[in-house]
């Protein structure tokens, strides 16, 4: 199924949940903030929410830096 992710169109498999969606990227165990359709999603609800065809999908990672 095809979603918008980060502002690009992407193909992802069917039913796939957030933390697949995470895992695929390589951002599995990286502190991450997760937006779908402008909602932020808690890290604890990331093995379950289950994205849909044309979600739109806002990921952010922590840049360290000083």
């Amino acid at each position: 199924m095809k979603i918008e992710l980060n502002g690009k169109n992407t193909h992802i498999p069917d039913n796939a949940t957030i933390d697949v969606l995470l895992e695929s990227m390589g951002y599995k165990d990286q502190r991450v903030a997760v937006e779908v359709n402008q909602q932020v999603i808690p890290r604890g609800e990331h093995i379950s929410f289950i994205l849909s065809a044309s979600d739109k999908v806002e990921i952010i990672h922590a840049v360290g830096g000083g």
